[in-house]
């Protein structure tokens, strides 16, 4: 089904805006200073952290790491939190989460200016997450699509093709046909086929920062590899890390640029 600019604009607010740092955090397990720091580290070790929060005050001041504890109290071993720590507020959407583990793989949670919660790598792994990056990685199929079928609405996108690619779509086409779905071409092309074509259009290759057809095409075909083991359950940390990374850190821009290419397309078309 076709998607127009406000659709697309009303999809981009729900995934930036629907999930939150918190729906991925973990409450901050924490101690008092004066806590015997070899009974906490015994603790840690049971539960498998490799870090808690230390109490001053009953609030959470820092934190301590297992493998620093020795004797003495948790207050010989404190690290204060600091800008390096790369807290963020509850209310954070998961871009910015995301942005905030590429730091050093972990970021705390602030409710109230006060830190209480942590998120680490394998949280990343929880169903929000997984479908904030489904949602999104959809999304931006859809808007290829419809820069697909306004840009190349006279089917020379075909020409960019093999015959076996083509062909493929021919049958899935007439298989919804059978199946009463009235759908057009392009709507039966794989992902990585409209990132094969898309990879030969400049102007929006360069709108979505990339230098070379070979870069558009390796960068669609991690982001197909990140969606098949979404939607198949199979675990995306570590091994797509680095591409969930790169994919938020211009997530936002790219499909501005890419709804803004949509328009631009739609707009020569109807001047034309």
């Amino acid at each position: 089904m076709p998607l127009n600019d406000t659709q697309s604009s009303r999809l981009r607010r729900l995934f930036l805006e629907g999930f939150s740092a918190m729906d991925l955090a973990e409450p901050l397990v924490s101690f008092d200073a004066s806590a015997d720091a070899q009974s906490v580290r015994e603790f840690m070790a049971v539960k498998d952290f490799d870090l808690v929060g230390i109490r001053q005050e009953g609030l959470v001041r820092g934190y301590v790491r297992r493998e620093d504890l020795k004797e003495g109290c948790c207050q010989d071993y404190l690290r204060g939190f600091t800008p390096a720590d790369d807290m963020v507020p509850d209310t954070a959407n998961l871009v910015a989460v995301v942005n905030s583990l590429a730091v050093n793989a972990k970021c705390f949670v602030t409710i109230l200016d006060q830190v209480g919660a942590i998120i680490t790598l394998s949280d990343l792994e929880k169903p929000p997450m997984r479908m904030f990056l489904f949602g999104w990685i959809t999304l931006g199929e859809m808007l290829v699509t419809e820069i697909l079928r306004h840009r190349y609405s006279d089917g020379s996108w075909q020409d960019l093709l093999s015959a076996q690619r083509l062909d493929k779509a021919r049958q899935l086409q007439q298989e919804r046909a059978r199946r009463g779905q009235r759908v057009d071409l392009v709507d039966c092309l794989q992902y990585g086929d409209k990132g094969w074509i898309i990879s030969y259009d400049e102007e929006i290759r360069k709108a979505l920062g990339m230098a070379s057809r070979r870069e558009a095409r390796q960068v669609v075909k991690e982001l197909e590899s990140l969606r098949n083991n979404l939607a198949h359950t199979q675990e995306i940390i570590p091994t797509g890390w680095k591409r969930i990374v790169a994919a938020c850190s211009r997530m936002e821009q790219n499909l501005e640029n890419l709804a803004g290419g949509l328009k631009l397309t739609e707009n020569s078309k109807a001047e034309g």
